[in-house]
C-alpha cells in the first residue's frame, strides 16, 4: 500500500513518520492473566499448547517485554488497559459484555496484568468494560494531557480489542503504531485478516523496528 503524506504545520506528516521525544506513548492492550495464562478465560478456555498461548508466551509477551523496557529506559509514557467492572456484581458493563457473559471484578487476581508487564507507578492502568478502550475510558483526556502524538499499540485480541483501539484512536487524531508481532488473536487467519482490514488507520512495523525508533530518542 502506497503511503499518503500532508504537510502540516509547515512538517511532512506520514503514519510512519518518525517518532517525537516526549510525544510518543505505548499502549499495552487487556495483558491480563485471565486471557494470558492457559485456561483461566471462562468463556474462551486456551490449553498451553494451543496455537493462540504458544504465540502469546513464545513471540508476544517477550515482544513487549523487549518495548516496554525501551520505552522505560527512553522516559516515554506507557499506558495499560485491562478488562475489569467498577463493581464487585458487573453491573456497570456494557451491555455486550453482559450478552457475552464477560466480567471480570474489581481487583479480581485473574484480572491482573501479567508478572512481566507489571506497571510502575507512573504508568496509567485503565479499566474498561468494552471492547473499544476509548468508549468507557477517559483515555483519550489522558493521552492529551500526555502530549501524546504517536501512540504505539500491543496486546491482545488482534481483532477485537485491539482492533477497537486501533481505528479510535487513529479517527482521535493520533499517528497509530500496531506492532504485528507483539498482538495475538485465536488463529493465524484471524490475526492476518485483522491486520488487513484496519491496516489503513496504522502503521503496521515489527517489534525491531518499533524498538530501534524508541531507543534513537534516547540521544
Amino acid at each position: 500500500m502506497n503511503e499518503f503524506s500532508i504537510e502540516v504545520g509547515g512538517q511532512t506528516v506520514r503514519r510512519s513518520s518518525d517518532y517525537e521525544k516526549g510525544r510518543t506513548s505505548f499502549l499495552l492492550v487487556d495483558m491480563q492473566r485471565i486471557w494470558a495464562e492457559p485456561m483461566m478465560d471462562p468463556t474462551h478456555p486456551h490449553p498451553a499448547d494451543s496455537y493462540f498461548m504458544k504465540r502469546v508466551h513464545e513471540m508476544v509477551i517477550p515482544n513487549q517485554v523487549r518495548i516496554l523496557n525501551a520505552f522505560r529506559a527512553a522516559g516515554e509514557n506507557v499506558l495499560h488497559t485491562i478488562i475489569e467492572s467498577l463493581t464487585a456484581d458487573g453491573r456497570d458493563r456494557s451491555l455486550d459484555h453482559k450478552l457475552s457473559d464477560m466480567h471480570v471484578p474489581k481487583g479480581a487476581p485473574e484480572g491482573a496484568i501479567i508478572a512481566p508487564l507489571t506497571p510502575t507507578e507512573n504508568e496509567p492502568v485503565l479499566p474498561k468494560t468494552s471492547s473499544g478502550l476509548f468508549n468507557s475510558t477517559n483515555a483519550d483526556y489522558v493521552l492529551r494531557n500526555l502530549d501524546t502524538r504517536f501512540l504505539i499499540i500491543a496486546g491482545i485480541v488482534t481483532d477485537q480489542c485491539v482492533d477497537m483501539a486501533v481505528r479510535d484512536a487513529a479517527d482521535r487524531g493520533y499517528l497509530v503504531t500496531l506492532v504485528h508481532d507483539a498482538c495475538a488473536t485465536y488463529t493465524p487467519e484471524r490475526h492476518e485478516a485483522a491486520l488487513r482490514a484496519y491496516g489503513g488507520y496504522c502503521w503496521i512495523t515489527d517489534t525491531d523496528t518499533v524498538v530501534a525508533r524508541i531507543n534513537a530518542l534516547k540521544c
